[in-house]
């Protein structure tokens, strides 16, 4: 949250800077400065160089995690978002500023338990599976099988135990119709002697 406060207040500060200046260059105190020196002022760039920054600043904040998934999306969004209310706000456009703001809280805040109850429904499902030998994989895939679900892509991330890991896959199967519930499919894998951790990557 201080990290939007601080993102949406510097992008209205440069505007409010932007239109100061413009407002002393072309009716202030800079005025003759200005036509001596035929000066030509574009406030729209310090708004795109704001862009340009927090892009910067959001693209930081993504990170690959644990089993190839990747963090920090939303943060990054968010950044770009507050960004923009900051400039519409130091612009005076608080139209826009009221609209944006409640949209984005929604957006942010209660639209997640929303999101997670959806995929949580999709009939796709990638699984992470940790595993005593590799060769266990083949008893995983037929206990798929027997739920109805189709396998179609393993991606193996350790073949072997090393460093006190478990070898490790990444399943990314299709539930059958009529039967997309994740908690069921993951209970029965779980239940399986040679699986010794499953859950679900939920992205």
């Amino acid at each position: 949250m201080r990290t939007y406060m601080l993102t949406c207040t510097g992008a209205a500060l440069t505007m409010l800077i932007a239109m100061y200046e413009r407002e002393m260059l072309y009716g202030g105190q800079w005025a003759w400065a200005a036509a001596y020196a035929d000066i030509k002022f574009d406030t729209s760039r310090f708004s795109a160089q704001v862009i340009n920054g927090v892009g910067f600043l959001a693209a930081g904040t993504i990170l690959r995690v644990a089993h190839q998934q990747v963090s920090g999306l939303t943060t990054a969004i968010g950044l770009f978002v507050t960004a923009g209310i900051g400039i519409a706000a130091g612009s005076g456009f608080y139209e826009g500023v009221l609209i944006a703001v409640p949209l984005v809280i929604v957006a942010m805040e209660l639209m997640s338990p929303v999101e997670m109850l959806y995929k949580r429904r999709l009939r796709n499902i990638t699984v992470s599976v940790e595993v005593r030998d590799i060769a266990d994989l083949a008893e995983i895939k037929q206990a798929i099988r027997e739920h109805g679900a189709t396998l179609f892509g393993i991606d193996v991330e350790r073949t072997e135990e090393k460093d006190g890991q478990l070898p490790a896959a990444i399943l990314s199967l299709k539930m059958a119709k009529g039967h997309a519930s994740h908690s069921a499919l993951l209970s029965s894998m779980a239940e399986l002697p040679c699986v010794c951790s499953v859950r679900e990557l939920i992205s």
